[in-house]
């Protein structure tokens, strides 16, 4: 399907209500039926009207370069605009980041913050998770850290020690793209920054790894979670950490999962939410508006909702 059109299949049934009795189908065209008796048809309930397919509601509008929109459980594809055009994808990086690190660590593995991480994040003025030099924490909390606030301080530990060291571990990295099927993607480093290469992904790929990185319950937990406390102690200061997703909270059953930005890539976000024992997922990418993103994938999400509810299935291609 061309990119800009709109195609939309729909399969329903209609109900056709007869006074009498039907012509046969064999009938030819001329030849006068003879005319039969009237039969009064019963009255149908309430809940037979109610039955019949509403007026479908038109697909949301996308201000952004590509995005796709799924039910991962069906495979029912909602939505898909530029799904599989090639860019770069931002700190939405740091989703398959976290799922290397959960499979090379242990949850209460304690990693030490050195100056180069702290200054990795100063240096290209990056999203921070407040961290200082000294610092000892667990892999689960720099998990939180580097998933909630974006810190590209928090990743940037999680990489130099789980590599080790930054070019081993995004090897790590594209090796799982790989064994995921993201045949899209590849890899430049771990946080999603201009340099020394942001890699790239696809809106489609980005969809698979948020539905691989949710089957994960630890990911899940902290991809969903909106404010995470880390309590001061003898080994590391207290930080509060916000999640930068703001459909957690607003939109009904939402589940995170990550935005991004920067300039090549744009605004970026990858989004999920259950609705009526559905799971629909969605990425945004190169938005040219903040906020416009977080609106985009609310109404995607209830208009997915509302087909997900009816007998037909839908997909649109933009």
């Amino acid at each position: 399907m061309q990119t800009g059109g709109i195609h939309l299949i729909v399969c329903a049934t209609l109900a056709t209500l007869v006074t009498g009795l039907a012509t046969p189908a064999h009938a030819e065209r001329g030849v006068q039926q003879p005319v039969r008796p009237a039969v009064q048809q019963p009255v149908r309930p309430a809940a037979w009207q109610l039955a019949r397919p509403a007026a479908r509601r038109a697909v949301p509008a996308v201000p952004a370069r590509a995005a796709y929109l799924f039910d991962p459980d069906t495979g029912t594809v909602h939505l898909s605009k530029q799904a599989t055009r090639r860019m770069p994808v931002a700190s939405l990086t740091k989703v398959m980041t976290a799922y290397v690190v959960l499979r090379e660590a242990g949850l209460n593995d304690i990693v030490t913050i050195n100056a180069g991480d702290v200054r990795h994040a100063a240096t290209n003025d990056a999203t921070a998770a407040a961290l200082r030099a000294g610092e000892r924490l667990t892999v689960r909390e720099l998990l939180y850290g580097a998933m909630l606030p974006s810190g590209a301080d928090a990743t940037h530990a999680l990489a130099r020690v789980y590599g080790p060291g930054e070019s081993r571990f995004v090897a790590k990295m594209n090796a799982a793209a790989r064994s995921l099927g993201l045949a899209g993607t590849r890899y430049g480093n771990s946080d999603g920054l201009p340099k020394p290469s942001p890699g790239y992904s696809t809106a489609q790929d980005q969809a698979k790894l948020a539905d691989v990185a949710l089957r994960d319950p630890v990911l899940r937990t902290i991809a969903s979670t909106r404010r995470h406390v880390v309590r001061t102690s003898k080994v590391h200061r207290a930080h509060v950490w916000t999640n930068t997703n703001k459909l957690l909270g607003k939109a009904p059953g939402a589940l995170g999962v990550k935005t991004g930005y920067t300039r090549a890539a744009g605004y970026c976000l990858s989004f999920a939410a259950d609705r009526d024992g559905h799971r629909l997922i969605g990425v945004i990418l190169g938005d040219t508006r903040a906020d416009r993103r977080f609106q985009t994938a609310d109404r995607l999400l209830d208009w997915a909702g509302d087909q997900a509810t009816s007998e037909a299935d839908i997909t649109e291609d933009l």
